[in-house]
């Protein structure tokens, strides 16, 4: 199993659902975030004043994905959420171990090593 970490733009996270969807990719937990990388964010100006804002939103997307179908998953994270520019965001691939027993399986709880 690879846990799988993508931070992405927000206005590109629907299409990634929808081609996650489509390459048959059952279960993800997203989560709203803030961060920054090498574009270290922006000023803005709000009633008049100038105010920096270095932490931006972003998407972070968690999936848990059996080996044979985890570069797929990549691929289609990397090719649905790019649009060319500074700040695209970062995917993270991790190996799980995964396990359940019977009373934590039953009550749907799985142990990772």
């Amino acid at each position: 199993m690879k846990k799988i970490e993508a931070i992405i733009q927000p206005s590109r996270f629907e299409s990634v659902k929808e081609a996650l969807r489509e390459i048959g990719v059952e279960g993800i937990t997203v989560t709203e975030v803030r961060g920054h990388g090498r574009q270290k964010g922006h000023t803005e100006v709000y009633r008049g004043r100038e105010y920096s804002v270095d932490l931006l939103p972003k998407v972070k997307l968690e999936l848990v994905v059996p080996d044979a179908q985890a570069a797929k998953v990549v691929e289609t994270i990397l090719q649905t959420a790019k649009t060319g520019k500074i700040g695209d965001g970062k995917i993270f691939i991790q190996h799980w171990k995964m396990r359940s027993e019977s009373a934590m399986a039953s009550a749907g709880k799985a142990r990772c090593n």
